[in-house]
């Protein structure tokens, strides 16, 4: 009976030696359940970049107007006849006291 209830016992350590410690063990599954949290966030965040440009190409293609609002705020330019104000701030606004 002893000899029974020892072999039973080193099956028992053996099997929670691999539960916790052996290849996927439980460890590994939650270290893996993070990274698999963290690359559907990144996913998440990619999707509403990319619904983003797509809307931005929509209206590139539709509009003058995007057009236009493009060329002028990252190319700088400017139609024909046409004045260009740029104000920048001042590096420190004076308080009143």
């Amino acid at each position: 009976m002893r000899v029974v209830i020892m072999l039973l016992l080193t099956v028992f350590v053996a099997l929670q030696y691999r539960l916790w410690f052996g290849k996927n063990s439980l460890p590994d599954y939650w270290r893996l359940q993070q990274e698999v949290e963290k690359q559907q966030q990144t996913n998440q965040s990619l999707e509403r970049r990319n619904k983003v440009l797509y809307a931005d190409i929509e209206n590139l293609r539709k509009g003058e107007e995007a057009l236009e609002e493009r060329a002028r705020n990252e190319l700088g330019m400017i139609k024909k006849d046409e004045i260009f104000f740029r104000i920048l701030p001042s590096e420190r606004m004076p308080i009143d006291d």
